[in-house]
């Protein structure tokens, strides 16, 4: 990161020094009441934005202490600038984040941080939901990666409401990072849509890397699969088939069949299906290519199963679509 940015977040901050004074008399136990107004420990957005009326923000990571199991009202992203942070989510999972590592919590994860040193600088990015709206909109809709990580975000998933990214050798990820960060400490004019935007390029880049997701437990080594399974079906969705990839993961079929069933709740062929007809609706509005022509293009060779799957799902027949999209 830019040594400017780090330096910005280097110095003891006022909340560390307290800790720090606290420390000299014992008390090795963060304030609740500066974080929370509840009973238990959901850490509130109100409380750690410095601006009011803004959907995103940052402050540097609290260092020194532990800071004890608490869940968020907003979903959480880490940045290490550079040191390590060590996490343990949802009780039992432990994660360390090195330099720059990404972390995404959404809003039904638990959530511990170990002490760090002063050498260890991380941030963390406080980011109400509705400020993906942006961010999700640019996201292709029918990209079925990028809706598995978006109800990863959004939705309470069992275990797998985290995301670990280790992307510290991905120039545009980092590039990335460090406008979004200066963007938000050096504010200007439209930096709203700026940063909305500029998450939404991040997120674009990041569906190119869940090779890079790490799999510290059994629920992320299952969401790893599955990502690589979802970026097989859109990259080869035109003669794609569950046994050649079950090949290229080292997995049998049946199990591969029922894991991407149970994290996904579609089969193979519902989500290699919907792929399809996604790409052959694309086909339909932006080009002149023959019906027939597009049916092959996108993995089809039996015509009337074609023309059955395309009624079913958009009401309406291929030639019917093309004329009422592109007539408009």
């Amino acid at each position: 990161m830019n040594r400017e940015l780090v330096r910005h977040f280097e110095p003891v901050t006022a909340e560390e020094q307290h800790i720090l004074e606290r420390m000299k008399h014992g008390v090795k136990r963060i304030e609740k009441d500066l974080y929370t107004s509840t009973k238990g420990f959901t850490v509130e957005s109100k409380k750690m934005m410095q601006k009011t009326g803004v959907l995103i923000d940052i402050r540097p990571h609290t260092r020194f202490i532990s800071f004890p199991k608490h869940s968020h009202n907003y979903i959480e992203i880490l940045y290490m600038c550079s040191g390590r942070t060590k996490h343990i989510i949802n009780g039992n999972i432990e994660v360390t984040l090195n330099t720059g590592d990404l972390l995404f919590l959404n809003q039904y994860s638990t959530h511990e941080v170990l002490p760090a040193s002063i050498d260890d600088i991380g941030i963390n990015f406080i980011v109400l939901p509705e400020f993906f709206d942006v961010t999700f909109g640019m996201l292709e809709k029918e990209n079925v990666l990028s809706n598995f990580i978006i109800s990863t975000l959004c939705h309470n998933v069992n275990d797998s409401n985290y995301l670990h990214f280790k992307v510290a050798d991905v120039l545009p990820i980092q590039n990335l990072v460090e406008n979004l960060v200066w963007s938000i400490v050096y504010p200007q004019e439209n930096d709203q849509e700026i940063n909305q935007t500029t998450m939404g390029l991040l997120f674009m880049q990041l569906l190119n890397y869940t090779d890079t997701i790490e799999q510290v437990n059994p629920n992320q080594y299952k969401n790893s699969i599955v990502m690589k399974s979802l970026k097989y079906i859109e990259e080869n969705y035109k003669e794609a088939s569950l046994t050649e990839l079950a090949a290229k993961l080292n997995q049998s079929v049946s199990n591969l069949s029922k894991l991407i069933k149970e994290q996904t709740h579609s089969t193979f062929k519902e989500l290699l299906q919907t792929k399809r007809l996604h790409q052959a609706e694309r086909l339909l509005n932006n080009t002149r290519i023959p019906i027939t022509d597009i049916i092959g293009a996108v993995g089809y060779d039996n015509t009337s199963y074609f023309y059955r799957i395309f009624r079913e799902k958009y009401h309406m027949s291929p030639k019917d679509y093309r004329r009422y999209h592109q007539g408009k």
